[in-house]
């Protein structure tokens, strides 16, 4: 990544709570009477910088959308631009009813904003990469994924045989066969949030069955841990959180320097036969509302 953002002395908010690769851990829960989300995250400062530049949501938020940040540059900027994008994205859509477009435009207005307040304090860059991904409906099956740059988004199976499922394509500059800026790399980003680069967010529509995982991950992780690695140390032993605190080792063990935060959503249904039951009204009530459009 090749857009340097400026040094500032340490905040008291800046100062490391942690040495490097010492990853900090949150869990937490979240049911309605047909499904049970459990969601875990984990994030720790590489050896890079003085402070993590990654950011992710705080898994107690009001609505079933999570996110993970990754601050371009190396510099105070990019810890700001990754947490000010955090925030402006639950502000946007926590609450609210979220579709393609809702998520398109928070991204779109997040863009403009993280540099606008960037620009207050310096004149360099600063931007930052982010993955997304939001739950729809009663029985939260349906999920819309989003991402720019090179965050990632993986789902994995209930089954522990199988690898985990790529479902993002990074957005750097050899996927979008663009040239890369003098000594940048084709590998870098082409895309990130703060900078202008935003054109068109990456938005899909994923399923998400019972017992499967979204895992929404920084380069500090997916540079470093295969598919099939990334399903085994979730279906390990324990609590998510401890998994997730896993892989970050894992990775630490493989040669990333960088910062790592990985986010993880599990899905299942609480009762079988009440999402059965939702199911079949859900498809009633469209039914319903199909005939009288044909009345």
């Amino acid at each position: 990544m090749n857009v340097v953002t400026p040094y500032e002395p340490l905040s008291s908010h800046d100062r490391p709570s942690a040495p490097e690769g010492a990853a900090t851990r949150r869990q937490a829960v979240r049911t309605n009477l047909w499904v049970r989300l459990e969601m875990a995250a984990a994030s720790a400062r590489g050896g890079r910088r003085q402070i993590n530049e990654d950011c992710h949501s705080a898994l107690d938020g009001s609505a079933p959308v999570f996110v993970v940040a990754d601050g371009v540059g190396g510099g105070a900027m990019a810890a700001q631009a990754s947490r000010e994008l955090v925030s402006r994205l639950h502000v946007a859509l926590d609450g609210r009813r979220i579709d393609a477009p809702a998520i398109r435009n928070a991204l779109l207005c997040a863009d403009r904003e993280v540099g606008r307040s960037i620009s207050r304090r310096t004149g360099a860059s600063g931007a930052a990469t982010v993955a997304l991904c939001a739950g729809t409906g009663v029985l939260l099956s349906k999920w819309l994924i989003a991402w720019v740059g090179d965050c990632r988004i993986y789902r994995v199976s209930a089954r522990r045989d199988e690898p985990a499922e790529a479902l993002t394509v990074d957005d750097t500059y050899r996927h979008l066969s663009e040239a890369p800026p003098p000594g940048g790399s084709d590998d870098d980003p082409a895309r990130m949030v703060g900078n202008g680069a935003v054109s068109v967010p990456n938005v899909e529509r994923v399923a998400l069955r019972r017992g499967e995982m979204l895992v929404l991950c920084s380069d500090g992780v997916h540079k470093h841990i295969g598919p099939r690695d990334l399903s085994r140390v979730l279906h390990g032993s324990g609590p998510l959180s401890r998994c997730c605190g896993r892989l970050l080792a894992l990775a630490r063990s493989r040669g990333s320097r960088d910062d790592a935060t990985v986010l993880v959503v599990r899905r299942e249904p609480r009762h079988a036969h009440l999402a059965w039951l939702a199911t079949a009204s859900l498809l009633l009530a469209a039914l319903i509302v199909a005939l009288k459009v044909l009345s």
